[in-house]
């Protein structure tokens, strides 16, 4: 398995921590406002990290670059579909149930495949690609309510919270693709990538986190601190994945995050259907393999 697979399986497992940790420790919170608050905790601990470890040399000379309209428009696109994709997850849960538009939200490798291949000309081994399907499907699996299996897609032509899962997962899908753009054929350094993209979602919510703001009080402070660190960790590891992988091979690897979250939860808050999100991890461990070739 290579440094870029290492990498991306590192950030699942950082991404999944942090999506249980946001679970547990941030209910309640305004959702725009909770994610600007914690990217600025992130970007902080990643400057931090990166001034006492290999210097800002490369980020520096990576900022005139940004000056090209190529990849100022892919930093652009790239931003906005995160933001985008959040906003438009978060208006699909507000509208629909969890349990229902959760799964197809993680459907984004799917997206992410016929993207890199048909704009990038990216070739996969089959059994790569079978992969990927796997992967997904391990995705799907872990967040999936017992019921009918493709329900939630025989109702999606009609749903109106399916149709913004859907674009959530398709804006989630350019972004991963603008990711690799920006890293493998632009060669924007990581050291520049991490901070612009994490300020960059924080300043696209700002609107939105100002219409519902809250105070960070002292005794919240250091969780506000941890969930930062470990954003600004999963996304350097991030970062290198998709640095060195294509698109369509990071993304479902790294979104088995899901996985990890919904494990935890299954081991230690004992929450339902753990039999059915061991079987997700199953999936996810055949897929990764599958890829890793």
């Amino acid at each position: 398995m290579d440094a870029g697979l290492l990498a991306a399986v590192a950030a699942a497992v950082v991404w999944g921590a942090y999506l249980f940790v946001l679970k547990r420790a941030f209910a309640g919170y305004p959702p725009a406002a909770l994610t600007v608050a914690i990217n600025v905790a992130a970007v902080s601990w990643f400057l931090a990290g990166t001034g006492l470890t290999v210097g800002f040399g490369d980020a520096a000379a990576g900022v005139s670059g940004l000056v090209a309209p190529r990849r100022a428009a892919v930093v652009a696109v790239t931003t906005l579909g995160t933001a985008a994709a959040f906003v438009l997850f978060l208006r699909a849960i507000d509208q629909g149930a969890v349990s229902y538009v959760a799964p197809i939200n993680k459907i984004v490798p799917m997206f992410v495949l016929p993207l890199e291949v048909g704009l990038l000309g990216q070739v996969l081994a089959p059994v790569q690609v079978a992969g990927v399907v796997v992967t997904t499907l391990a995705v799907y699996v872990a967040n999936y309510e017992p019921g009918g299996f493709f329900a939630p897609f025989a109702r999606a032509a009609r749903s109106r919270p399916a149709q913004l899962a859907l674009a959530s997962a398709a804006c989630y899908a350019v972004a991963d693709v603008g990711k690799r753009v920006a890293l493998q054929e632009f060669s924007i350094p990581g050291t520049l990538w991490v901070p612009l993209l994490l300020a960059g979602v924080a300043v696209v919510l700002f609107p939105a986190a100002l219409r519902s703001p809250f105070a960070v009080t002292r005794r919240d402070l250091p969780k506000f601190l941890a969930a930062g660190g470990l954003v600004a960790l999963g996304e350097h590891l991030t970062t290198v994945a998709f640095a060195a992988l294509p698109a369509s091979v990071a993304s479902p690897v790294i979104n088995t995050q899901a996985i990890v979250a919904v494990v935890l939860g299954g081991v230690l808050l004992g929450e339902r259907h753990f039999r059915l999100r061991l079987a997700a991890a199953v999936l996810a461990v055949a897929g990764v393999a599958m890829i890793a070739g």
